[in-house]
């Protein structure tokens, strides 16, 4: 009698652990953590990989961005997957653009997703950087 009590034990168990896993699973991988707009110059746009072949990308943000306590100064960057083909298609057109992004924000990256958490689902805007700087530029200062 008690053999069947541990099999009813062990069965529950994996049954529970089985379920916990899918829950983390999804919460880590489908669920969608954020969304957002991001803007910026497209400086970076290929399609890469050795088994899951998937489009990446890169967005330089205007402003600068100190990450340490160190002079050095770092632009912004943004990087990004695609697994839509026609915006994938909208992208491969646009590097050296001004580009206005909608993306998805991810816990974890799937290797047919893309290699990046966040996942561009959309183009909103693109328009060609001709904006004058915002401070005069004279030589010899």
């Amino acid at each position: 009698m008690s053999n069947g009590r541990g099999k009813k034990f062990f069965g529950w168990f994996f049954g529970i652990a089985f379920v916990g896993l899918a829950i983390w699973f999804f919460f880590k991988f489908y669920f969608v953590f954020g969304a957002g707009v991001k803007a910026g110059e497209l400086n970076l746009f290929v399609y890469k990989g050795y088994v899951f072949k998937t489009y990446e990308g890169r967005l330089i943000q205007a402003g600068y961005n100190s990450k340490n306590s160190n002079a050095t100064i770092q632009s912004n960057e943004f990087n990004f997957s695609v697994k839509d083909e026609n915006v994938a298609r909208q992208l491969e057109r646009c590097a050296g653009k001004t580009v206005e992004l909608h993306y998805k924000e991810y816990l974890g990256a799937l290797p047919w997703r893309g290699m990046s958490c966040y996942v561009v689902d959309s183009v909103l805007s693109v328009s060609t950087s001709t904006e004058p700087l915002p401070f005069p530029v004279t030589e010899g200062e």
